[in-house]
């Protein structure tokens, strides 16, 4: 062990830097650790939802449930509720996080992360901390909670790590190599264990640009052999990082295939833009695009507006109109609590992401000072995230890169690239910090902090200059007017919305003039580094905890949110009170954004980003056309109406778990196979596509045949079949053959697929007993795989940290 270790070094300072972190987290969320209270974050409720049934298996049988019945009328868990038991650092997250709640847990872990980046650099622990505060109080950050994006706010809190031990690795001296691929592993696998693939594919976009940035230098400085051999033990880390989480993402992967995400059947959808190699729909993947002027919400965070719906205060233009015209103060405050800020191009928005007005004037100023190596990757992945956010604003780039780059077309919500831009931007502006106040240069930096704030003031200033010349009109407006409001109010609307942009503007000059100010102080003997250090730090953390409590405060936090939410409407009581084993509930309000049908009911729709790709055919053409055949095959028994006269209206046409079928209509593609289902009659006939699944015999005698579902389970079906004749079953079921198995009196039989979606299958005369058994296997060679992987993780972790406890440090080695 290293004899000169020492304690108040060494350890203290880190110490400190939790108690710190733990203060900031346990402040803002202060609802959440000391009342109990929540937030009614929309995708949470959703999960919990559409999650509930797999979530009451586990907790009564001690298995997984890897189908639910609960959405779409049937669909994997995989990407809903999955727990992979090979997966062993599930513990891990659980000691890092404190076992926090979810809301806490998620800014506790960014801050620590990104002390772990920055200290990993050899910064200093205030400014360490600084970078921290930049990293995890960006306004995205806040705003994914509020909404309810937990899994995607936990992934971004992992990219610290990961991007700590790359750099680390590209350092000179192998204990920096051991050390930094060990961490680089450690950190991939948390990150891609968060389990939000998209935000682990921008992240790996940062990477390959690292990655060819220093290809280059190791060209130019002939070191290409060292460069390899780091890029293959790095490697070997990734393949590491990816076993652990290899159940999921196997499970994932092959369910794309299926889902919306992967290439339609229909030639009757060519019509639509797509990816030349399948997946998302360009419209679909390209609706949340950031407007081209919008980018400047980086800088100046609510100069399109803020969000969607937003409060004004009673010194609002608004709000004097609204009283002006005659409306009583207490409907006229009312109606300012949620009023169309937001006028920028996406559909809605909760909020702009903006880095902070410091971080920005310390990005422009990493572009002076910082070493070229690591400003060139920092500024070329900002401006790729911006290019990528502005999605169909800028055609000619992301169109192609829709079409032809590996895996991009996968994904929806292109704004969401700015992830990277978050996550470059502070990491250069706290080094370009680190540069002005610990640096070994001798330069003087007063020209480039002088430059760099008129640079960034004066673009924000030049930028409110054109911005006053907008009309600050916004699609909401319209609907504000069919609605009844007086163009009065709308037009006050928009000189709220006026107000709202210079007044950020003036916010973020006297920020970016704040920062410069104390460098400057620095620069000219007046404050020390560790002085400037805190006096920055504070100023960010001032900076951007306002702006986030614009959009996060303790007003949003409620007390028993499940409880209120999933209290049963005399609806659902109705329906609950049919103990049949399994029928279906359409839910005529947003049925197919709404999960909280699912929580009680095996529901018709359902909410969820990746639903199987032939049920939406079949919501697209039929259910959403009213094709009341389709809704009896599917066995819709109940359709909840809206109606409080009456809630619940009993379908006497739902044909039951499954039915025998006198007629087999062949078809011979998937256009016929979904077609045919406009004028068939299911309780008779079953569509067939012969040229997947040739049936020799097509016409059946069903007469004096029964068949009964007798048990139940999301996993399991079990049926009793008396058939009079030879004859072919058609199960009310989900067709997926990726895992479905079928057998007749305990042996495997073939199954086929009938009327586009369901399940249909051939039985003998007699009585017999027909089981469909869910035993996909990705489910268990993927936790094979994981639970292998994770065991060797552990055994690098121990390793590493053996290794870094026994070496020496090297006082040479440069920060980056």
């Amino acid at each position: 062990m290293n004899s000169n270790f020492s304690f108040k070094h060494h350890v203290l300072p880190h110490l400190v830097a939790i108690l710190i972190f733990f203060g900031l987290t346990a402040t803002y969320f202060s609802p959440v650790l000391f009342d109990k209270k929540g937030l009614p974050q929309n995708d949470i409720l959703q999960h919990r939802g559409s999650s509930e049934e797999a979530r009451e298996f586990r907790e009564r049988t001690g298995e997984e449930a890897l189908w639910t019945n609960s959405m779409f009328s049937g669909m994997p868990t995989y990407l809903i509720s999955t727990r992979f038991s090979g997966d062993l650092f599930r513990f891990v997250h659980q000691a890092i996080t404190l076992d926090l709640p979810a809301l806490v847990a998620n800014i506790f872990l960014t801050l620590v992360c990104a002390y772990i980046l920055f200290a990993a650099l050899g910064m200093s622990t205030w400014l360490a901390i600084a970078g921290s505060v930049a990293f995890a109080f960006t306004s995205y950050n806040i705003i994914l909670l509020e909404a309810g994006h937990n899994t995607k706010s936990l992934s971004i809190a992992y990219i610290p790590l990961v991007l700590a031990g790359l750099i680390i690795t590209f350092r000179r001296g192998m204990r920096n190599f051991w050390i930094g691929a060990a961490l680089f592993a450690f950190g991939l696998t948390m990150q891609i264990r968060a389990n939000h693939l998209q935000i682990t594919y921008y992240l790996m976009l940062m990477i390959l640009i690292f990655g060819i940035v220093e290809l280059i230098y190791a060209v130019r400085e002939k070191w290409l052999g060292d460069f390899f051999k780091r890029v293959a033990i790095l490697g070997l880390g990734a393949v590491l990082a990816v076993g652990v989480s290899f159940g999921r993402l196997y499970a994932t992967y092959e369910y794309s295939k299926y889902s919306i995400r992967g290439k339609s059947e229909l030639k009757s959808t060519a019509a639509k833009p797509q990816s030349e190699s399948g997946g998302l729909d360009r419209d679909y993947a390209f609706n949340w695009s950031y407007g081209v002027g919008e980018t400047i919400t980086l800088l100046i965070p609510d100069f399109y507006g803020g969000a969607s719906q937003h409060a004004v205060s009673e010194n609002s233009e608004t709000y004097k109109t609204l009283l002006q015209i005659g409306a009583p103060e207490e409907q006229a405050k009312q109606l300012i609590q949620g009023l169309p800020l937001y006028w920028g191009d996406q559909p809605f928005t909760s909020g702009p992401v903006y880095v902070g007005a410091i971080i920005c004037f310390l990005f422009v100023l990493g572009l002076f000072v910082v070493n070229k190596r690591i400003r060139y990757w920092l500024l070329a992945a900002t401006i790729l995230s911006i290019m990528l956010a502005w999605g169909k604003n800028f055609e000619a780039f992301n169109y192609l890169m829709f079409d032809y780059f590996p895996g991009y077309n996968k994904f929806r919500a292109v704004s969401m690239t700015l992830v990277i831009a978050q996550v470059a931007m502070p990491l250069l502006g706290i080094l370009a910090l680190y540069e002005v106040l610990y640096g070994k240069s001798k330069i003087d930096y007063k020209k480039s902090v002088l430059y760099s704030a008129g640079i960034t003031a004066g673009f924000a200033f030049l930028a409110m200059i054109v911005g006053s010349m907008s009309d600050f009109t916004a699609a909401a407006d319209q609907q504000m007017v069919s609605a009844g409001w007086p163009l009065q109010a709308v037009n006050a609307l928009k000189e709220d919305r006026a107000s709202m942009m210079r007044a950020d503007t003036f916010r973020t000059i006297i920020y970016i003039l704040l920062a410069a100010g104390v460098l400057f102080l620095y620069l000219k003997g007046k404050l020390s580094a560790t002085m400037a250090s805190l006096a920055v730090g504070l100023l960010i953390l001032i900076d951007l905890w306002s702006l986030d409590k614009r959009y996060l405060n303790n007003s949003k936090f409620q007390a028993q949110i499940m409880e209120a939410h999933f209290a049963p409407s005399p609806a659902d009581e109705q329906i609950l009170a049919d103990k049949d084993l399994s029928y279906r509930v359409l839910n005529m309000q947003n049925p197919f954004n709404d999960a909280r049908t699912s929580y009680f009911h095996k529901s018709i729709g359902g909410y969820h980003g990746a639903k199987l790709r032939r049920y939406q055919d079949i919501i697209d053409q039929h259910i959403a056309q009213n094709n009341v055949k389709v809704l009896n095959m599917l066995n819709t028994r109940y359709i909840i109406t809206g109606d409080p006269k009456m809630p619940v209206q009993r379908n006497p046409e739902a044909l039951g778990n499954a039915w025998f079928v006198s007629k087999v209509i062949p078809v011979h593609s998937p256009d016929e196979e979904i077609a045919a289902l406009k004028n068939f009659d299911p309780a008779t006939e079953a569509v067939v596509d012969v040229s997947k699944f040739p049936i020799d015999n097509q016409a059946f005698n069903p007469a004096g045949s029964t068949v009964k579902l007798t048990g139940y389970s999301p996993n399991e079906l079990t049926y009793e079949v008396n058939a009079a004749q030879p004859g072919l079953v058609v199960f009310s079921e989900i067709f997926y053959k990726d895992g479905w198995n079928a057998y007749l009196d305990g042996k495997p039989s073939p199954h086929i697929r009938a009327n586009y979606i369901l399940r249909a299958m051939k039985v003998p005369i007699g009585n017999h007993k027909v089981v469909f058994k869910f035993e996909p296997k990705e489910y268990t060679i993927g936790n094979t795989v994981s639970l292998v992987s994770s065991i060797l993780m552990f055994a690098v972790m121990i390793g590493a940290v053996v290794f870094a406890v026994r070496s020496k440090p090297d006082p040479n080695q440069p920060i980056v």
